[in-house]
């Protein structure tokens, strides 16, 4: 078994992955003629994104719908980076919002939380460095 995909619901597909371009330097991989299915590349895990209407389709029992003026869900991706300062700050420049700003760990991870622009958790964070 291996760990594929994590899919978003989100209002716009096109918006999302131009998003993600633009706050975290991911390219986009596919979109459908539809536009309501679209994935970027972001390393062994692919990022997909699908429209609600695509999601409503798909569970005939209904799904929470993510509200960016709620807290957020209990779940968050997280991207690794080495230099967070600067990419924290790039992907608010591109329409993040900050949610816990950058804080050092005892084990000395630096560590920040962000919404993307469907109001999904980010924890950007430098790798854990291992002894």
């Amino acid at each position: 078994m291996k760990y594929a995909y994590t899919i978003l619901y989100v209002e716009n597909v096109p918006e999302s992955i131009k998003f993600y371009e633009n706050a975290f330097g991911f390219s986009p991989k596919f979109v459908s003629p539809e536009k309501d299915y679209g994935e970027v590349i972001s390393g062994q895990t692919t990022i997909a994104f699908a429209s609600l209407d695509l999601g409503n389709s798909n569970f005939k029992n209904g799904f929470k719908k993510i509200d960016i003026n709620e807290k957020p869900f209990g779940i968050e991706m997280a991207f690794t980076s080495e230099n967070i300062e600067s990419d924290f700050q790039n992907a608010i420049n591109s329409g993040a919002t900050e949610y816990e700003p950058i804080i050092e760990k005892p084990w000395g991870q630096k560590v920040g939380y962000l919404r993307d622009n469907n109001g999904f958790l980010i924890e950007v964070c430098t790798p854990i460095k291992s002894e």
